[in-house]
């Protein structure tokens, strides 16, 4: 375990810079699987009542 502290630090922690983009990074990917995730349960709990679920019944 120590080290991947170390490692952690060394690549990551040690320069402000580095930091931030990991910060920036991890908000980033952390948004989107936010969203995949509310996506998929706004389509779950609507199932039928979409567009994308009715729209041969139109065209």
């Amino acid at each position: 375990m120590a080290g991947i502290a170390s490692t952690a630090y060394k690549l990551i922690f040690k320069r402000t810079s580095t930091f931030a983009l990991a910060i920036l990074a991890s908000t980033f990917f952390f948004e989107r699987g936010i969203n995949v995730v509310a996506d998929s349960i706004f389509d779950n709990a609507n199932k039928g009542k979409l567009w994308k679920d009715i729209q041969h019944k139109y065209q």
